[in-house]
């Protein structure tokens, strides 16, 4: 499918999805992502590393010549090793974590883990998220659905970044994934959507905490982008139709958000930039 079609192939997977099964496969950049060695030596934490958003965001970090840590869900092992193997190819040590981050004690000690296989931790970004759209109302919203919503957006964020303050220091940086969601909410979509307006508040508050420490927190909204999430969590109708409201008229690729993801990590380029909400939206005003 061309960068100028909107939307998709009807098609329906199980959460939490995965990559092998969509039509068209997601660009993560695996062969258009060039580095220049701006994250040269850091170190980062990447959850939902192992596909979509994650992916595209681990593969440009090992190109930058970042060492890269990836957490996901142990049914999603597949993907998480195929991410493993671009960062490997980039030359870089790559971290296969598998955990359930909706568990408080998986989510913490995922931070340990992470610093002991990479030797510290320079970056981390707060990607794992979840969402469910095959509804109509909030009267659908079950007690089941908004406990994994809330665990898995809010307080695995919370806990990671908890324990990823023992050991992040001057020049450090924490970058979460919010969504245009936060700012032109679906109605299906009301748990998710708090809980992304939530992670802008949480990254603003964190982020004037955590100046005096040298430490940069931001986000970044991406817009309606192809990743597994998408066929898993919406019914097909919707998917076919995928982007298309955008001013752009079309989806973007997890290609297309990495770089965002780059510049916020780099203390080159972003030294002086914290406290923001970075949009990647295909036009959507994140405002």
């Amino acid at each position: 499918m061309s960068q100028d079609q909107a939307g998709f192939p009807a098609q329906q997977q199980e959460p939490p999805g995965h990559t092998a099964p969509m039509d068209p496969t997601p660009d993560h950049g695996e062969h258009s992502y060039r580095g220049s060695g701006r994250l040269a030596g850091r170190k980062a934490l990447i959850t939902g590393g192992d596909s979509g958003i994650g992916r595209a965001a681990a593969i440009a970090f090992a190109r930058e010549g970042a060492d890269v840590a990836i957490a996901y869900l142990p049914e999603e092992q597949q993907d998480a090793e195929e991410t493993a193997r671009w960062i490997t190819e980039a030359g870089r040590q790559a971290v296969l974590l598998a955990a359930d981050l909706r568990e408080e004690d998986e989510a913490r000690g995922l931070v340990d883990r992470a610093v002991a296989e990479l030797g510290g931790l320079d970056v981390l970004v707060n990607n794992a998220g979840y969402q469910m759209a095959r509804r109509e109302s909030m009267a659908d919203v079950t007690t089941e659905d908004l406990d994994r919503v809330l665990r898995t957006n809010l307080y695995a964020m919370f806990w990671l970044t908890q324990a990823a303050l023992e050991h992040l220091s001057d020049g450090a940086s924490i970058i979460n994934t919010s969504s245009i969601q936060a700012y032109q909410p679906s109605t299906g979509l009301i748990d998710y959507a708090a809980t992304k307006a939530a992670i802008n508040n949480f990254t603003v508050n964190l982020a004037a905490e955590l100046g005096a420490r040298g430490i940069r927190v931001n986000a970044v909204a991406p817009g309606p982008i192809w990743t597994p999430l998408q066929p898993a969590t919406q019914p097909p109708e919707k998917i076919e139709q995928f982007g298309s409201d955008t001013p752009l008229g079309r989806a973007g690729q997890p290609a297309e958000v990495a770089p965002a993801f780059v510049f916020l990590a780099s203390t080159g380029d972003a030294s002086y930039v914290s406290g923001t909400v970075l949009g990647v939206t295909g036009g959507k005003p994140v405002f």
